[in-house]
C-alpha cells in the first residue's frame, strides 16, 4: 500500500512538500506511523479522517510545530523544494515564514489590525520603510478579501471584527510574510456558514499562489475547496489522490467505510 501511495505521488509534477517514512511519537504514544506523501505546489490539498488520527499531526510536522512539545519525537524526511526541514541549520523561524499557519479558532493579535498584519514582515525585515509596510499590509488584505472592510479601520483591534472576519485577517497575518505555504488546521469549525462560504471562496483563490494544506472534519467541505485528498486513519496514511476519485471511488475499504459514515 505505501509503495502504491509514493507511486502515486510520484507521477505528480511540481512536487512542493515531499514527505518520506514519517512517524512521531508524543511520549509512548505513535502517532504517526511511516507516512510518505508528495504534495503539489498551487493545490489545495485535504487531509481528512477521524479525530485523534494522524492528520493535524503531521501538518504541524510541515511547519515544525511539534518542535514546541517537549515529549514529541519526529523522525523520517520532509523536503520544502527539495531542502531538508529538519536539517540542524534550517532555522525554525525562518521555516514558518514561508509556511504559514491558520488555526482552528481565529487568533488575531492584541494589536490593531494593521499590527496584526505588519507583525510577521517586521520581524522579518521585508520592509525597508513605512510605505513599504503599508504596501504589504494592503496586499495581504486584499488577498484575504479583508481590505474593503477594513481599509477605513486599520488603526481598530483585531478583535473587533466579527469572527469570519479575523479568521480572514489570521489569513492576511500568515500570507504577509509572503510564504509559498499555508497550512490551515479546521480554518471554518468556528466560524457559521456564511463565514465559510467566505474562507471557502478564499481558500481557492489562494491556491493560484500557494500550495495549501487543509485539515477539514467536513468532508463537503474537502470535497469543495481540494484538488487532493489524503485520508488519515489510526496514524496511518490510508490512501492520498485525486480527491474526486478519493470520494467516488476509493480504492481502500478503510476510505469508503469512513466516506459512508461506518467508521468515524
Amino acid at each position: 500500500m505505501k509503495d502504491m501511495l509514493i507511486e502515486e505521488s510520484a507521477v505528480m509534477e511540481n512536487v512542493k512538500i515531499s514527505a518520506r517514512d514519517v512517524n512521531v511519537w508524543y511520549g509512548d504514544t505513535h502517532a504517526l506511523k511511516d507516512v510518505s506523501v508528495d504534495i503539489e505546489d498551487k493545490t489545495v490539498t485535504a487531509f481528512i479522517g477521524p479525530s485523534g488520527c494522524g492528520k493535524s499531526t503531521f501538518l504541524r510536522c510541515i511547519n515544525r510545530m511539534n518542535d514546541t512539545i517537549d515529549v514529541c519525537r519526529v523522525e523520517g524526511k520532509i523536503t520544502l523544494d527539495g531542502k531538508d526541514i529538519y536539517d540542524p541549520k534550517v532555522d525554525p523561524v525562518q521555516l514558518r515564514a514561508a509556511v504559514g499557519m491558520v488555526f482552528q479558532k481565529p487568533n488575531p493579535f492584541p494589536k490593531s489590525i494593521y499590527d496584526n498584519v505588519a507583525y510577521g514582515p517586521r520581524i522579518h525585515g521585508l520592509a525597508r520603510n513605512k510605505a513599504e509596510l503599508d504596501e504589504i499590509v494592503e496586499r495581504s488584505l486584499r488577498r484575504a478579501a479583508l481590505w474593503t472592510e477594513a481599509k477605513d479601520r486599520l488603526t481598530a483591534p483585531g478583535t473587533s471584527l466579527s469572527g469570519g472576519q479575523q479568521q480572514r485577517l489570521c489569513i492576511a497575518r500568515a500570507v504577509a510574510t509572503e510564504p509559498e505555504v499555508l497550512l490551515m488546521d479546521e480554518p471554518c469549525s468556528a466560524l457559521d456558514p456564511i463565514a465559510t462560504a467566505q474562507v471557502e471562496e478564499l481558500i481557492d483563490e489562494l491556491r493560484a499562489s500557494y500550495s495549501v494544506i487543509i485539515v477539514t472534519h467536513s468532508m463537503q467541505q474537502a470535497a469543495r475547496v481540494s484538488q487532493r485528498t489524503a485520508f488519515f486513519h489510526l496514524g496511518n496514511l490510508v490512501e492520498f489522490g485525486e480527491t474526486d476519485r478519493i470520494f467516488t471511488n476509493p480504492s481502500d475499504p478503510r476510505t469508503e467505510s469512513y466516506i459512508t459514515g461506518r467508521i468515524g
